[in-house]
């Protein structure tokens, strides 16, 4: 099964596509729900991007 790995650059381009989908083929309270794990996911994308970024500035050279 293939990795993806995305940056929060390219989130609003993905969370953007998933709502368009999502408005197409769940009903609304299915959409409110993924659209609440959309939100999850990206605020613990930024969560782990930030963690990565201090672990990397606090190694020594």
């Amino acid at each position: 099964m293939p990795t993806y790995s995305s940056s929060v650059s390219e989130r609003p381009t993905q969370t953007l596509w998933v709502s368009d989908v999502t408005k197409s083929y769940y009903p609304e309270d299915q959409q409110a729900k993924l659209q609440h794990l959309q939100a999850e996911v990206n605020s613990l994308l930024q969560q782990l991007q930030s963690l990565k970024a201090q672990r990397l500035s606090d190694q020594p050279e």
